[in-house]
């Protein structure tokens, strides 16, 4: 296939990143299915893509006429014979658990045409860990989206049986979403962004998990004294804390290691109250305004009751 034969982009999960990628492959004229096992889900995720369309038009990333159109070019299913008819391009973002993207992948890849190109935009695991199972390993590369509201850098990987003509394919296709390309040239768990960030997400942990320091401390430590305006738990809230909690524990349970095990039970414990971040409103920060966005935070006088 070439970039002009990419027609229909098949979006496999509705969560968070699904549902960003999806509105962006729309906004660049790809006509875009939505694929989830729950309407409920899907139904959510047709409203979140909306109000990140408003969010666009709010500050001049489109015109308010052009809404319309870009959501008519999204359709939702939990119809997977349906999903896959005629899809040219997948982009996978199911939970980083690499079982689950074997079956999901297996399962469309009986559904799919031959042509058809998987993309998974798994954060921390690695192609090769399910690529066999895909039934196309040569047609499967890595296409890592970051939160596209705050950047437009994209990562491209290939595992070791990815045709090259696939990857050069993927990337001219990330081109034309306009962002900008990572290319790595090998398998590496997080990439380049995400492999510097997750350490620092999990020395955060560390931090608060072991009792060092407060959430509050840790953020307003880093945020302090690199002058960003959002510190590692404030990032993670923004990442979705089921997804963060699903790789720490993926790597707890691998690697055995105490650290990561009691951390992963930290994050748990927001988990199991309904705190998931950003999305729900609250995870370790309370939103829509957050104690980092106060003023006040990094003198660490007390918010005002």
């Amino acid at each position: 296939m070439k970039l002009s034969d990419i027609k229909r982009v098949l979006i496999l999960g509705s969560g968070t990143m699904g549902r960003q990628i999806g509105f962006l492959c729309a906004l660049k004229g790809y006509n875009v299915v939505l694929y989830d096992i729950s309407m409920e889900a899907l139904k959510d995720s047709l409203k979140g893509m909306e109000d990140l369309g408003s969010w666009f038009v709010s500050i001049g990333r489109m015109p308010q006429g052009d809404l319309s159109k870009v959501m008519g070019r999204v359709q939702i299913s939990t119809d997977s014979v349906e999903a896959a008819k005629e899809a040219d391009l997948i982009s996978e973002s199911v939970p980083d658990i690499p079982e689950i993207k074997a079956q999901v992948f297996a399962k469309f890849n009986e559904l799919c045409p031959e042509r058809t190109v998987f993309t998974t935009n798994t954060s921390m695991l690695v192609p090769s860990m399910f690529a066999e199972q895909t039934g196309r390993p040569e047609k499967l590369v890595a296409l890592h989206f970051h939160d596209v509201r705050t950047t437009n850098i994209v990562d491209v990987m290939p595992h070791p049986k990815s045709e090259p003509e696939t990857v050069e394919l993927v990337r001219d296709f990330a081109e034309s979403l306009g962002q900008v390309v990572i290319m790595l040239n090998r398998e590496n768990s997080g990439y380049v962004f995400n492999s510097m960030l997750s350490t620092l997400l999990m020395s955060a942990l560390t931090l608060a998990a072991n009792g060092v320091a407060t959430i509050e401390d840790v953020d307003r430590s880093w945020m302090g004294v690199m002058r960003t305006p959002i510190g590692p738990f404030g990032i993670m809230d923004q990442i979705g804390l089921s997804t963060v909690w699903t790789i720490i524990d993926y790597a707890a349970k691998n690697t055995g290691d105490p650290q990561a095990k009691a951390n992963a039970a930290f994050v748990k414990r927001y988990i199991d109250s309904g705190a998931l971040g950003l999305k729900t409103k609250c995870g370790f920060f309370s939103y829509p305004k957050p104690a980092y966005s106060d003023p006040d935070f990094l003198s660490g006088k007390r918010a005002a009751e």
